[in-house]
């Protein structure tokens, strides 16, 4: 949304308005922007969450896999895990075939992995991109 519409929606002059923007942008509260495209428009419309887990906790291995990982394509998003596997990975891609390439091809052969387990989602409930800052 553009300057004006947000001042009017939140009560602030424009140029108000846009001062608060660049300090929560200059604080890092606002860390970037972006267009959010529809996955399956692009051929991408199934998501499987991927637990992995590696061979160590070793500093050396985790660095290596973080690595790799945040090459591949495929890979949306990958977090740091407490609990029974190390990383969760979101992969999207077109559909069981396409996974199938992408676990062989990528997933397999990243540094340290010594186990694999996937999950397909069915349906999306929801996927927020905002945080609730209000409350």
């Amino acid at each position: 949304m553009g300057n004006n519409e947000l001042a009017d929606r939140i009560g602030l002059s424009p140029s108000a308005c846009l001062r608060r923007v660049r300090r929560l942008e200059a604080d890092g509260v606002i860390d970037h922007y972006a267009a959010l495209v529809n996955p399956s428009a692009i051929g991408r419309g199934t998501t499987v969450f991927v637990e992995i887990s590696l061979v160590s906790q070793e500093e050396s291995k985790l660095d290596a896999f973080e690595a790799a990982v945040a090459t591949s394509p495929s890979v949306m998003a990958c977090h740091l895990m407490a609990g029974n596997a190390d990383y969760i990975v979101q992969v999207a891609c077109a559909d069981v075939a396409d996974y199938e390439r992408i676990h062989r091809t990528h997933l397999a052969k990243l540094p340290g992995v010594t186990r694999i387990r996937s999950s397909f989602s069915l349906r999306t409930v929801c996927n927020r991109t905002a945080h609730d800052v209000g409350s």
